[in-house]
């Protein structure tokens, strides 16, 4: 794959991937970048950075996952323990793909730089 910013989001309380979270991408002034949703796949329909829009920098990716929990009808307290994800994050060489994916459940996550 090309040099770009992509991310994708499985659920594993339900074992599946994430619809319809709500993804927005910061850079390091706190500007909003770009605005997203999942697909049924868990993932983007396209890069949230493309080749000609990638720069060495610091970034923030901010997953809302709360909403998605509350439209999935999963019975949690409110407010939920998690409402949103905030991950901070640089990109040191911007002719490389960058894949940022979030696995989660109600009451934890885990994120890494993927391929």
């Amino acid at each position: 794959m090309s040099a770009c910013l992509t991310t994708h989001i499985l659920d594993l309380a339900s074992g599946k991937p994430a619809n319809l979270v709500k993804v927005e991408l910061y850079n390091s002034t706190g500007k909003l970048l770009k605005t997203v949703h999942t697909n049924k796949g868990g993932r983007l329909s396209s890069p949230l950075l493309t080749e000609n829009e990638m720069k060495k920098g610091e970034f923030e990716l901010l997953f809302y996952i709360g909403d998605y929990f509350r439209e999935t009808h999963l019975s949690l307290e409110q407010p939920p323990f998690l409402n949103k994800i905030p991950v901070c994050f640089y990109i040191h060489d911007s002719r490389q793909h960058y894949h940022v994916p979030l696995f989660l459940s109600p009451w934890g996550y885990q994120i890494y730089r993927g391929s």
